[in-house]
């Protein structure tokens, strides 16, 4: 039987990150991240999130609305394994999937009641791009959820954290409250794994700043700090 089924989203995303560069490689890699999420008018009923604040990390399931594609491939090239090796589809957490649904495990720190936005959720650790669709919102569970025996495949082997110099003239301009969750993330290495370029300048766009930085010999150093036009 051929079914289709058609999926909306029932609340958006709202981060720091307005591209896809830099976000971290999975959910609460850099709990100093905050991020919200806001509900869809239609779902904006403080009915819906009842006992939700009883709970400390949620699931986001939602659409890598950054990697669309037309067609499917069923083996892809994780950055993990340097972009050469292809493994299963499935067996990995790339975006290119035949539906590009993703999953992630937040903390929940508050939900508030916005007089006109509805319940709005706060959340730490989001790996997640401004204005990404969520399809579904789901309690963690601990003894369901966790399996600390679980073996990790390829991704066992963790990177390696960069040291992260960053001058007092480029840390100026950036939001205190901002300033270790862009430590957080530059330290987790955003370049792909197989760009190793130590004169290669890069460019992140972060909470309405391009931070240009270089990397070598596992530090990374902002060059220069520059204000996005809004």
């Amino acid at each position: 039987m051929d079914e289709t089924f058609a999926l909306s989203p029932v609340a958006r995303m709202h981060s720091d990150f307005p591209t896809k560069f830099g976000i971290p490689r999975q959910s609460g890699l850099v709990d100093e991240l905050r991020s919200t999420v806001v509900f869809e008018p239609v779902y904006r009923s403080p009915e819906a999130v009842r006992g939700l604040e009883d709970f400390s990390h949620i699931w986001l399931i939602w659409r890598f609305s950054a990697a669309e594609r037309e067609t499917w491939s069923p083996t892809v090239r994780p950055p993990r394994l340097g972009g050469n090796i292809r493994i299963g589809v499935f067996a990995s957490r790339s975006p290119f999937r035949p539906n590009g649904l993703g999953l992630s495990c937040v903390r929940l720190e508050r939900v508030e009641l916005h007089p006109k936005l509805g319940p709005v959720l706060h959340v730490a650790g989001a790996d997640l791009m401004d204005g990404t669709p969520i399809f579904d919102i789901k309690p963690y569970i601990p003894y369901a959820d966790s399996h600390p025996e679980a073996s990790e495949g390829f991704t066992a082997a963790p990177r390696p954290l960069l040291a992260v110099e960053i001058p007092e003239r480029w840390l100026a301009l950036v939001p205190p409250e901002r300033r270790d969750a862009l430590k957080g993330v530059l330290s987790n290495d955003p370049r792909p794994s197989y760009q190793q370029d130590g004169g290669r300048v890069y460019g992140l766009p972060f909470a309405g700043l391009d931070v240009r930085f270089t990397v070598a010999d596992g530090v990374l150093t902002v060059r220069e700090i520059v204000l996005l036009e809004r």
